[in-house]
């Protein structure tokens, strides 16, 4: 259902959003072969947004005329599994109504430049707070999570502190990872399947239920978005997929797992973070562009095979993650 509402909105919104003149703007810093991207429409990731929405309303409303309530089985409290999954909606839709304003006055402006980073940095950190705080409240007991060759380890306290760090940098990674054709999306299906699997395995059918929706909506964007794209995702996309990857995550109390099926995330956010400071100090850069994506690119590796290469990764870091799950 995610795919085919996502892939069938493609043939409305892509001309809307060209006809709106919703363009990107691409930097001049950037690879100079991205500049035949100019203009081509953003906002994109309204698509799998609806998409994924659509897929969980028709999966839950059918399971309830049927009679069933696969939100409520699983192995947590009912009331809590209904406050884990809307909380974890209203909160990813939150990251990519910020996402969606970024973009927005980007258009406007005409210039690849939106919220400032105080702006988007507080409005983010009201919504990791305030979904948190949810999260806290409807817990049968304390909160935990699941750490490999350890097993579940109550976090107490640390519960607000991995849950900001989680969440903001899980938004921010991800938004990293949008810069070629293709490669953000086909990612998230790979650590989406893969926090599925965790939630079946964990008998949160409810969960596995919206990571599948979200893997199946993003595969329907990819019709769209792969090379050469004829739409992108924009900051209303990668925030929102970001925030569904942590609070997936969260849901499961896999966050430490999460780490490894999220480590392509990881790399390209320490690769900005590398060059930056380095950069600081000597003046001297350690890739020849950063996120590392740009760095092959400008190696000479096509886009295709920038993607190709970085989803195999991504995979190898997906089967890990979920092998971590049996050491113990």
């Amino acid at each position: 259902a995610g795919l085919a509402v996502t892939a069938g909105l493609g043939f409305a919104m892509v001309p809307w959003l060209r006809k709106l003149k919703f363009g990107q703007t691409i930097l001049d810093i950037g690879p100079k072969w991205h500049k035949s991207k100019q203009g081509t429409p953003t906002m994109g990731g309204l698509m799998f947004i609806i998409g994924t929405v659509a897929a969980i309303a028709v999966t839950v409303i059918t399971d309830k005329l049927t009679g069933g309530d696969i939100v409520a089985s699983g192995s947590l409290v009912p009331s809590e599994m209904y406050t884990r999954l809307w909380s974890g909606l209203v909160m990813a839709l939150s990251f990519g109504l910020i996402g969606f304003a970024d973009d927005y006055i980007k258009i406007v402006r005409g210039r690849n430049l939106g919220l400032t980073i105080k702006q988007k940095t507080l409005a983010q950190l009201l919504v990791c707070v305030a979904y948190l705080m949810g999260l806290y409240m409807s817990m049968d007991g304390a909160p935990y999570m699941f750490v490999p060759f350890v097993g579940m380890v109550e976090i107490g306290f640390f519960h607000w502190i991995f849950g900001i760090v989680i969440i903001y940098a899980s938004v921010n990674a991800v938004n990293f990872t949008d810069g070629v054709d293709g490669l953000c999306s086909s990612v998230t299906v790979t650590a989406a399947v893969s926090l599925g699997v965790i939630a079946g395995l964990k008998g949160l059918f409810g969960f596995s239920m919206a990571a599948a929706a979200l893997a199946g909506a993003c595969v329907g964007f990819l019709f769209w978005n792969k090379n050469p794209a004829k739409v992108f995702m924009g900051d209303t996309g990668s925030l929102a997929l970001g925030a569904a990857f942590a609070c997936t995550s969260i849901m499961t109390n896999t966050e430490v797992v999460s780490l490894i099926i999220g480590g392509l995330f990881i790399v390209e956010t320490l690769s900005v973070m590398i060059q930056v400071v380095y950069f600081h100090f000597t003046h001297k850069r350690v890739f020849l562009m950063a996120p590392i994506h740009h760095h092959f690119e400008k190696k000479g590796w096509a886009e295709t095979k920038v993607v190709i290469r970085f989803w195999i990764m991504a995979f190898i870091l997906a089967v890990l993650g979920l092998a971590s799950l049996l050491t113990l």
